[in-house]
């Protein structure tokens, strides 16, 4: 990984290009290790956020977060979204010590990102059944296994995006 600077420490670079996250991942599957993947919007970061992705990254060696582009988010979520943008979400994420690549992607849904990465491990919150898991097939075929973590209830962006709005914030 090549270093990039933030501010005034010098840390290695954890937002990659697609073509940059392949190759981690040949490096990581050659030196025996296991990839962990989850994507999202990662829109507002909450609580709820960073508990889901300690305990992603507690699934292997290496965790791989796949953010929304811009133009996803608001072909996902309307035209007030998102209320980030995608460098900023990537560079919030990418601070966090669970979190071991960023990449962002602009498909509305992750399918073909992780039909390339073949991650050992899918990850997606409570909220998802396996069955809504996006990559869920490519990934059990290729001998990955899918995992649903709890839902951490009454926290989510949504909810935050709504309380402001009441209080009028």
């Amino acid at each position: 990984m090549r270093p990039y600077n933030l501010g005034l420490t010098l840390m290695p670079r954890k937002i990659l290009s697609k073509d940059e996250l392949l190759g981690e991942r040949a490096r990581l599957r050659e030196a025996g290790q296991k990839l962990v993947f989850t994507n999202g919007v990662f829109d507002i970061l909450h609580v709820g956020h960073v508990r889901y992705l300690e305990q992603a990254r507690s699934l292997g060696d290496a965790l791989v977060v796949a953010i929304n582009s811009d133009a996803s988010v608001r072909a996902l979520k309307g035209a007030g979204r998102p209320l980030i943008n995608q460098g900023e979400r990537a560079e919030i994420l990418a601070a966090l010590r669970a979190v071991n690549y960023v990449s962002v992607f602009d498909d509305v849904s992750p399918r073909s990102l992780i039909a390339d990465l073949l991650p050992d491990v899918l990850v997606k919150g409570g909220d998802y059944s396996l069955a809504e898991i996006h990559g869920r097939e490519e990934v059990e075929v290729a001998g990955g296994r899918v995992v649903s973590l709890p839902f951490v209830k009454g926290v989510s962006s949504s909810v935050l995006i709504d309380g402001m709005k009441e209080s009028g914030h």
